[in-house]
This record gives C-alpha cells, structure tokens and sequence, in this order.
C-alpha cells in the first residue's frame, strides 16, 4: 500500500518492517495486524489492516514520530 500524506510517500513494498504485531487468528473477523515500518530516510510509519469487525477494517497508513515509537511498541 502506498499513501501520500503532508507531502511524503509512504510505501509498504519499499520501506522496512521494523516491528509487526499480529491479533487473531486467519480469518478472524475481529483479527487484525499493526506494522511498524521506516523508509529509506528514517521516517516510521504504521500500517493496519483487520477483519470486518476488527478496529481496522480498511488498510491505513498513520505517520509516527521516532521519540514516540518506544511508547507504541510498549503499548503492544
């Protein structure tokens, strides 16, 4: 998935999987997975997708700040 977003691409097929957490099991309709990437220059992003009924029932991509991604993996 690729997204535009303030001026930046972000690019799951060409940026790194850096951390990925994984909720359900295949085929679980409340399933779903977070994955923390960063591109080339250093910018980390998450990327989610889920089931119908998971919290993330369409694909995204939300920018992160470097100074927050300790906190979010610690959520996890």
């Amino acid at each position: 998935m690729s997204r535009e977003i303030n001026g930046v691409t972000y690019d799951t097929r060409t940026a790194t999987v850096d951390k990925k957490f994984t909720y359900g099991y295949p085929g679980d309709p409340t399933g779903y997975e977070e994955t923390l990437y960063i591109t080339g220059d250093g910018r980390y992003f998450i990327y989610t997708y889920g089931g119908s009924a998971s919290k993330y029932p369409e694909e995204n991509i939300t920018p992160i700040a470097r100074e927050d991604v300790k906190n979010w993996m610690l959520l996890h």
